[in-house]
């Protein structure tokens, strides 16, 4: 009797082994184009954990990273010549006001990285601080003077109650060297390399005071229209890809040396450090869900800017409909 239900369960498990889908062959995937800022970096850890851990292939997908600003990125996505990008909130406002069908279809970073920066021994322990106060900032552009603006805001000060010096991306040189009261910094970034160079300072999160969007997936409106299950697919393996960075980041650091090239000469202390802190900011009960208030915020502060010259409507803005 034994040898007959071992028989039995023999066949079992080798007709179910017949009957499971095999992996997609290089013939049957989709080429994908998935534009991503700057350059390659540790940040875009999940993405590359992504495809070092098949998620992408098995979700029938071959993803090709390029990198570019995001003003060209949601331009090239809006004529459909790209199928995908990363991008921060309110640059999927500005440019649907612009007429791109642009959509934001999965929420990436829980909450807005940037912040102000002070030196630990200083005055600055609030918004209200940066009254008077000499701020080095990269230009009146970007996601950097947007959150700076919303947190000015968001705590009634006007851009005028403070000294904005526009200084390129050399926020921690200046921080350092004193030139400035305070600089405009990501705060998974910069804290982390001048507290390395032995600067400990305070920071103003502006997710502490308002509620943004940060930054996620963007498509078309075609793409949603025409290839729902391709937006399904890459929002599938982009959060499994996720999901595996902050259940092992070293591992998925050790994955980014073989997509960022400078990352063997760099402080791998530092790195280490900078994915650590931007992990905070990815973790979420329902990773990849936006919030509707957050987009309503990021509008207000974009009207007040008058970067909007008229109202838009968020809700076409971003969908979480293939959110799990």
């Amino acid at each position: 009797m034994l040898q007959r239900i071992g028989f039995v369960m023999l066949v079992l498990l080798l007709t179910l082994g017949a009957c499971s889908p095999a992996p997609p062959s290089p013939e049957t995937l989709v080429d994908v184009r998935l534009t991503m800022g700057y350059r390659p970096d540790v940040q875009f850890a999940p993405l590359y954990v992504a495809t070092a851990n098949s998620h992408y292939t098995d979700a029938g997908l071959a993803v090709e990273f390029v990198h570019l600003p995001e003003t060209e990125a949601v331009q090239l996505v809006g004529a459909n010549e790209i199928q995908f990008a990363i991008v921060s909130g309110e640059q999927v406002l500005l440019a649907r006001s612009q007429g791109l069908p642009i959509v934001y279809v999965m929420a990436w970073w829980q909450d807005n990285p940037i912040g102000v920066a002070s030196p630990a021994d200083g005055d600055i322990r609030s918004p209200e601080d940066l009254v008077g106060k000499k701020i080095g900032f990269p230009g009146q552009y970007a996601a950097s003077y947007i959150g700076l603006r919303a947190l000015l805001q968001a705590a009634g000060i006007a851009e005028d109650d403070i000294i904005l010096d526009p200084i390129g991306y050399t926020q921690v040189e200046s921080l350092i060297a004193g030139r400035e009261d305070a600089v405009v910094i990501y705060a998974n970034n910069e804290p982390v390399q001048l507290a390395a160079l032995g600067l400990d300072v305070n920071v103003l999160r502006v997710a502490d005071y308002i509620q943004l969007p940060g930054n996620g997936l963007i498509t078309n409106e075609t793409t949603l229209r025409d290839h729902p299950e391709l937006v399904s697919a890459m929002v599938e393996a982009t959060l499994d890809g996720l999901r595996d960075t902050i259940a092992d980041p070293e591992a998925a650091f050790d994955i980014c040396g073989s997509f960022v090239e400078t990352l063997a000469e760099a402080d791998q202390e530092v790195q280490r450090q900078v994915l650590a802190e931007s992990i905070k900011f990815w973790v979420a009960d329902r990773l990849g869900y936006s919030e509707p208030e957050a987009w309503d915020n990021i509008h207000s502060v974009l009207l007040e800017m008058e970067l909007l010259e008229t109202a838009l409507d968020t809700g076409a803005a971003f969908s979480n409909e293939f959110i799990p």
